[in-house]
């Protein structure tokens, strides 16, 4: 008993470490109102309008080439509309992780990298998480913070980068294809990290399991639309599964139907034929 009271304890630390006082969100957030874009080869959006809410939890998945990337760099402001507006709200800071990432000195130790973005995390009740604590709870001990960049593999410089998009506090995370680079140990620590984040989340992936974790709501680039689905990741491909089930259903029904009425017209009499 006295045990599993110390867990329960521990674990009630951990979320109240976590609930960040982020930089307040205006009630105006992100708002897509008939956007255009359009490559020669494809069109990505088509009249497209979406309003991003506090707090929502957004999937984008779909096959690659289909727009994801470009539609970030639209929401984020790197690349501009064919036509339509979008209006980012004036209290919106983005914290975007890429899938390239930042340029790092080699020569710079791990906790120089990171306060040059960031000294710590406001939380509620005036204390704070610092970078080093931030470091640590994403797996870099106190030994770790302090070796040269050059040290790190490839994973570990992919957390680092991670670290240093959180310690700008941002409200409203962008993950581009977080699955790619993180490691599970380190994708467990974000799904906690981001329970207590109050922000909109949009996450880009094609992780089933991840995404089910950190998305209720999917918008799935299908064949320049998209579509706007409400619930988890697996819900959103048992009804693809189900649709194409139901399609196969109907051109089959219809092909059974074509070769009956050949048959029929076989079996027919000269003049019937010609009736026919």
């Amino acid at each position: 008993a006295i045990i599993k009271e110390q867990a329960q304890k521990r674990r009630r630390e951990h979320v109240v470490e976590l609930e960040i006082a982020m930089q307040r969100l205006g009630s105006k957030i992100v708002e897509l109102h008939n956007v255009v874009k359009k490559f020669p080869e494809k069109t990505i959006l088509d009249h497209f309008s979406y309003v991003f809410k506090r707090g929502e939890r957004v999937g984008i998945v779909g096959k690659n080439g289909t727009g994801k990337s470009t539609f970030l760099n639209l929401l984020t402001g790197k690349i501009a509309p064919d036509a339509g507006k979008i209006i980012i709200g004036e209290t919106v800071q983005f914290g975007y992780y890429t899938q390239q990432g930042i340029e790092i000195n080699p020569q710079e130790k791990v906790i120089d990298v990171i306060k040059k973005y960031g000294e710590y995390i406001p939380l509620l009740k005036g204390r704070t998480l610092s970078a080093a604590q931030l470091l640590e709870r994403f797996l870099f001990d106190r030994k770790k913070q302090y070796d040269y960049v050059e040290k790190l593999s490839g994973g570990e410089r992919k957390r680092l980068y991670l670290c240093t998009v959180l310690i700008q506090n941002p409200n409203f995370l962008i993950l581009d294809e977080p699955t790619n680079d993180l490691d599970i140990a380190t994708l467990t620590v974000l799904e906690n990290f981001l329970q207590g984040f109050a922000g909109p989340v949009l996450t880009v992936s094609h992780d089933r399991y991840f995404l089910d974790k950190v998305a209720t709501k999917i918008l799935a680039f299908e064949n320049g639309t998209i579509r706007p689905f409400f619930g988890h990741y697996t819900d959103y491909l048992d009804e693809k599964a189900f649709e194409a089930e139901a399609t196969s259903q109907v051109q089959k029904a219809e092909k059974e139907k074509v070769v009956k009425v050949r048959e029929e017209k076989k079996r027919m009499t000269y003049q019937e034929k010609q009736e026919w």
